[in-house]
């Protein structure tokens, strides 16, 4: 039975983590070693951030439904319970645009929520 040489084998997989690795500076990029130390670093780190991403947002959204709010003499909290006893079914997301974007839509919200608490 014949010897198998694996040069063509090696050579793929190495091309595919450096591949993955470009951009990765000084030997990061160019050695397969450190490259691949680098790549299945980073894969990890951008497994973990794809979740962490959705309580970053949530957060903003929260600091900018919360600063809009306190211009009109009302706190966070205050303003979700009174969104819920005012029957308005509005996520974060969208509130934190209009009080971005929109301050007069914002205003309007705001108003309807004073007169529920």
């Amino acid at each position: 039975m014949a010897r198998v040489k694996r040069g063509v084998t090696v050579r793929a997989r190495h091309n595919k983590v450096l591949k993955l690795a470009k951009g990765y500076r000084g030997r990061n990029s160019t050695n397969v070693r450190q490259a691949r130390e680098r790549v299945e670093h980073g894969l990890q780190y951008a497994y973990r951030d794809r979740r962490k991403k959705k309580s970053a947002f949530r957060s903003l959204w929260i600091q900018r439904i919360n600063a809009g709010v306190r211009e009109y003499g009302l706190t966070y909290s205050k303003f979700i319970n009174g969104l819920t006893k005012a029957g308005i079914a509005m996520d974060r997301k969208v509130i934190a645009g209009l009080a971005y974007s929109d301050p007069k839509a914002f205003a309007l919200i705001v108003e309807k929520v004073k007169k529920a608490v």
